[in-house]
Parts: structure tokens; C-alpha cells; sequence
């Protein structure tokens, strides 16, 4: 892993200094070495954390051998030995960049369909003045930009970005914004600030005389599952997708630092850690996070896990001081708000890995490639109820609406809507009424709907909602949230993750195969869990899916209360942001009396707060 940054354009000149300030601000993405490049036009800025061919000859930013191209370059390319047979010619080192800066040279941005792995790169082409910019397809690493003033600059993080050009506005996006509470997470392209950009997954972007031009270059979307699976024998399937998880794994052990393994003792990184020891030449090295309060914790399971597969364990017990302790400076390792609550014990395993390890493998991906979110089971329960009449349904909806539960009212909510993409879209809303929160020159259109509606655009007509539901989420939640959190998480630690369930081809593959070998029997991960049948214990694999949770609604009411009280008293917060203060305390009180469960809101809208 690194961190890159950079900026062309001919209005003025590129400013070296500056560059070199924005590169330390990604300082923990790469502490092993920087380097800088530049010309009147163009600047680019590289940190390194080495983990391939750790000699110098790895050093970016990395020019071709005709001085031509100038590569900055963020992730792992793991196919990099076979696209440097067929690419032939003289090497100089054994790094995947040098491949990239080939690859680019010989088949232009066709490249990066060859390409197998995580990325986020930058090319500067001295001959035409044309700036490269591309993300890997499912957005395991993070690429940003802003246009300011004819210059056009890029970096792994925001603040970088701001870093080289502090006269860069910093505008609210207010759409972005509205999404954000609304969702949990800033939809590519959003961000907090209209000036600043996210390059979407599975695109490009070229730079050239002033104008900009963006592209796709993958998706996995439009691939209709193959009708003619639901027939197939079982064994062969399991076959196929072992097969396919085994290559994943087999590629992602290339290392030439110490590596290891996330294990929380759920299904999919109990998966990716079987794999990894049936490969491995001595016990893997494992982490896990363990809480002191039973209701929490995962860590008897994952010790359970660890065990059977005989790996060298390790874990750490966390008290809620722990946690709360991480609090405070929460947003330093955050450019964004960042809703997700589960990214505190998510930087203390990475911290944890980090005293043994510099590369470490996770279990990202699975619920939304194999159906494991409880609410992809529950759509398919309730398509019975989206059949009866709208008056029927709208009585129980407001029966259960009536308890205080967050849960409780978004399931009312989700009974009153009349096809079932939009009630996917309130399961998937941390808040139904987050626009009464916003003053009236806020208000910022659909919101979710427009966003999952451009994206349904691109799937095939007859998909079945769950499987619709599940593809919003591998385009949308997926990468703006769950790989965020992983990547900013570890990158804090100067961590590597890795991510073998997201390799393209088992994703594709995943595509064609029917829902019914993802939902059976009232649950999900079907054909996952028959495959983790084989590779651990039976009765590890039985168990209720829990996840990296953490109990923010009692915590607002204990010991954050005043903290949350002085953070969402403050005036700035609503000189900044365009919120209601007396609804938002308002709701503070709902949930301090007990009356009602207002936390994701709440919580949403303080971590707003260290950005007033």
C-alpha cells in the first residue's frame, strides 16, 4: 500500500513544494520511502509501504524506459508475473508498477482490463500532456480529485488534496450531504465538499487540454445469472467457487514481508483463513478483537476457529474505555464523516496485526456476493406482502411503527412502500426522517432513489429485487463505506489489507449464479456455508451472524451522553452545516428519555462535528 497525489494543468506551474506538503499528509499510507517527480506542468508524490521487491528498484514515482509515462500507484497488481511474460522485453525490477507502466505504454487505458487486483494509479504522458487516472473495480482503494483554476489534482485522501491547494474552497456538497445522512456513506461521486470528487469504482479519468473525460471500465452489474445453474449438481458448484476462492487466496500470499489474517469466526473470513492455511507453509498469524461485554463479543468463536486450523493466534480484549478512548481523535483517521461505528474495533485489530504483520487478508465481500445481510432474507419473506392491498398494509405498518425501536419504525416504513426496491431503499436508510432535520435550502432532491435508480439502469429486466438489492449494495455500501473503513483502518496502522473475495472473476462468477443457491431455508451464504462446511467445523460454521458491532445506542445514553450533549450544543456545528438545532436536540431528547431510538441520526451528526 501507499499514498499518491499529484496535479497537471497548463494554467500554471506545478508547485513541487507544495507536493511535498500534501505527501506527508499521507505519511502512515507509505512510512518506507517517498519520492517526488516533477516538471512545469505536472508534479507527482509517492509514499511507500514496500511489500513487493523492497530494493530501490521499486521507487516511485517510476518513469518508463523512453522517460515517456510517470507512474504513482496505490495497491497490488497480483497477476504482474504473467502480464510481464507476455508483455517480454528487459526488466528492471520485480515490482508491479514497473508492469503497469508497460502495460499502459503497450495497450494504452485497455490495460486495465488485464489488470487483477486493487489499485489506484496516476500516469502523466510527457508527449501528449495527458493526465491517467483509474480505480479498481470494486473500490478497495480510494482515488480523489479536484479541479481548481485549470490544474486538475489527485490524491489517495481529501486532506492531501487540500494540502496542495489550500486556496481549494471547501463548499458543501449539499446533495452529498443530504445522502449521507440519509444513507451512512457519500455515494461516489459525492463527497462533504462539491469541489472534491471520488473517482468511482471500475473507472477511469483523462485529463487533457483543460477538459476532463470519465469512463467505465468494468461492472458487474449488468451479468444476469445463468438459469441453467439452478439445475447444476451442488458438489460442482462447490467445486468451481473452491477452486476460484483457492486461486483468490493462492494469489494474495505474494508477499515479501510478514503476513496474516482478519478472523472474527464468521463464515467468510473463516473461509479465507482455511484457505490460506491449506496453502501456507507454517501456521498463519490471526487477529482478533475481543470485548469484555459478552453481548459484543466474537472472539470465543474466532479462538474456536483458530484452533481447529491451527494458526497462531492473537488476540486483544477491549473494554468500552477502549473504545470510548478512540473516540476523540476518531476523525483524524477520517477525511469524511464516517457513520460506520464498527471502524473503531476495525483500527484496533489493524493495530493489533500491525505488531506482527504488514499485510493481512480479510473477509470483505461476502454478504453482498453470497446474500448474508439479514435483510436481503427479509425482502424475500416479504414479497407476499407487497401483493396485498396498499390500505392492508398501511394499518400494520402503522401498528409497528408505534415502538421506539429504530428497527421497528423502519420496518413500518418499509411495509407502507409499494415495490420492493423502495422499501430496499428504507432498510438500507439509517434514518427515514432525516430531511426534517435540514432547513428548507437544504433540501437536495431523491436522494437515495436517484442514486440506486441510475444504478438499476444498468441491470438486466428480469433480476429478482433481492438480487437487485444485493448488486446496489456491491456498487454503492460496499466500496463508499465497507472498503473505506477497511482501507483508512489499516492504512492508520501502515497496514496492508487484502481482499480475495473481491477478485474480479469469483465476482462475475457470483453474478451468474442463482439466488437460489444464496437464499435456502430462510437464510443466507447457501452455497458459502456448505463450502465452509468442508473446510472447518461443522459446528463453528452453525451460529447466528453478528459482525463488528458496537452498542452506540447505549453509549449516547451512558457514557457519551455529555459528550454527545456539548458536541451537538455547539454553535459552529450549525454555522456550518445547514441543520435545525432544535430539532436536532430534539431528538438528543427522544433518546436520552428512552422514548425513542434516535441513535444512527444522532450519531450520523456527530460525526459531522469535527468538520464545523
Amino acid at each position: 500500500m501507499c499514498g499518491l497525489v499529484g496535479a497537471a494543468g497548463e494554467a500554471r506551474a506545478a508547485d513541487s513544494a507544495r507536493a511535498e506538503m500534501a505527501v506527508a499528509q499521507l505519511a502512515e499510507r507509505g512510512p518506507d520511502d517517498r519520492g517526488m517527480w516533477a516538471e512545469k506542468a505536472a508534479v507527482l508524490a509517492h509514499c511507500r509501504l514496500s511489500i513487493l521487491d523492497l530494493s530501490a528498484a521499486g521507487h516511485q514515482p517510476m518513469l518508463s524506459p523512453d522517460q515517456r509515462y510517470v507512474l504513482v500507484y496505490n495497491g497490488e497488481i497480483y497477476n504482474f508475473r504473467e502480464l510481464r511474460d507476455e508483455l517480454g522485453g528487459q526488466w528492471r525490477s520485480d515490482s508491479d508498477s514497473e508492469v503497469i507502466l508497460a502495460g499502459y505504454a503497450r495497450w494504452g487505458r485497455a490495460f486495465l482490463s488485464r489488470l487483477r487486483g486493487m489499485f489506484a494509479l496516476g500516469i502523466w504522458d510527457r508527449h501528449e500532456r495527458k493526465l491517467f487516472l483509474a480505480r479498481d473495480r470494486l473500490g478497495v482503494k480510494p482515488l480523489y480529485y479536484a479541479l481548481h483554476r485549470g490544474e486538475l489534482i489527485f490524491a489517495s485522501r481529501p486532506r492531501a488534496l487540500f494540502a496542495y491547494q489550500p486556496e481549494l474552497p471547501k463548499k458543501l456538497d449539499l446533495e452529498g450531504l443530504a445522502l449521507y445522512l440519509e444513507a451512512g456513506y457519500f455515494p461516489a461521486p459525492h463527497t462533504l465538499y462539491s469541489t472534491v470528487r471520488k473517482l468511482p469504482a471500475g473507472h477511469w479519468l483523462e485529463y487533457h487540454a483543460g477538459k476532463t473525460t470519465l469512463g467505465r471500465y468494468w461492472s458487474a452489474l449488468d451479468i444476469a445469472p445463468e438459469a441453467s445453474w439452478r439445475e447444476r449438481p451442488e458438489q460442482e458448484l462447490l467445486e468451481e467457487l473452491e477452486a476460484l476462492l483457492t486461486r483468490s487466496v493462492r494469489a494474495r500470499l505474494v508477499s515479501d514481508v510478514p503476513l496474516g489474517a482478519f478472523l472474527s469466526g464468521g463464515i467468510d473470513s473463516s473461509v479465507v483463513v482455511a484457505l490460506m492455511a491449506k496453502l501456507a507453509s507454517g501456521p498463519v498469524k490471526t487477529f482478533t478483537i475481543g470485548f469484555r461485554e459478552p453481548h459484543y463479543d466474537e472472539s470465543r468463536h474466532a479462538e474456536a476457529v483458530a484452533r481447529a486450523l491451527g494458526t497462531e493466534h492473537h488476540q486483544e480484549t477491549l473494554s468500552v474505555d477502549d473504545l470510548l478512548g478512540l473516540v476523540p481523535s476518531f476523525h483524524e483517521h477520517f477525511d469524511e464523516p464516517f457513520f460506520d461505528s464498527s471502524a473503531f474495533p476495525a483500527l484496533a485489530v489493524s493495530r493489533l496485526a500491525r505488531r506482527e504483520v504488514k499485510v493481512a487478508l480479510g473477509g470483505d465481500g461476502g454478504d453482498e456476493l453470497f446474500g448474508g445481510y439479514h435483510y436481503y432474507s427479509l425482502l424475500q419473506r416479504m414479497a407476499p406482502a407487497f401483493r396485498l392491498p396498499q390500505a392492508l398494509r398501511a394499518g400494520a405498518a402503522e401498528a409497528i411503527s408505534l415502538a421506539p425501536s429504530h428497527k421497528a419504525r423502519l420496518l413500518g416504513a418499509t411495509l407502507r412502500e409499494a415495490q420492493p426496491m423502495q422499501a430496499f431503499r428504507f432498510m438500507r436508510s439509517i434514518a427515514k426522517d432525516y430531511g426534517s432535520i435540514l432547513r428548507p435550502q437544504a433540501a437536495c432532491g431523491a436522494g437515495l432513489d436517484r442514486v440506486f435508480a441510475e444504478t438499476l439502469r444498468h441491470m438486466p429486466d428480469n433480476l429478482d429485487p433481492v438480487e437487485r438489492a444485493m448488486r446496489l449494495d456491491l456498487a454503492h455500501i460496499l466500496p463508499e463505506e465497507y472498503l473505506q473503513k477497511t482501507d483508512l483502518s489499516s492504512m492508520a496502522y501502515s497496514l496492508e489489507a487484502r481482499e480475495p473475495l473481491l477478485d474480479h472473476e469469483l465476482v462475475e462468477w457470483s453474478m451468474r449464479l442463482p439466488l437460489s443457491w444464496k437464499l435456502r431455508g430462510g437464510g443466507g451464504k447457501y452455497l458459502l456455508r456448505q463450502l465452509a462446511y468442508r473446510l472447518v467445523p461443522r459446528a463453528i460454521v452453525e451460529r447466528p451472524k453478528q459482525g463488528f458491532t458496537v452498542p452506540i445506542d447505549r453509549w449516547l445514553r451512558g457514557p457519551l451522553r455529555e459528550w454527545a450533549r456539548e458536541r451537538l450544543a455547539a454553535p459552529r456545528l450549525y454555522e456550518t452545516f445547514p441543520l435545525e438545532r432544535d430539532r436536532v436536540l430534539s431528538l438528543l431528547d427522544l433518546h436520552l428519555s428512552g422514548r425513542r431510538d434516535t441513535h444512527p441520526l444522532l450519531w450520523a451528526i456527530l460525526m459531522l462535528a469535527p468538520f464545523a
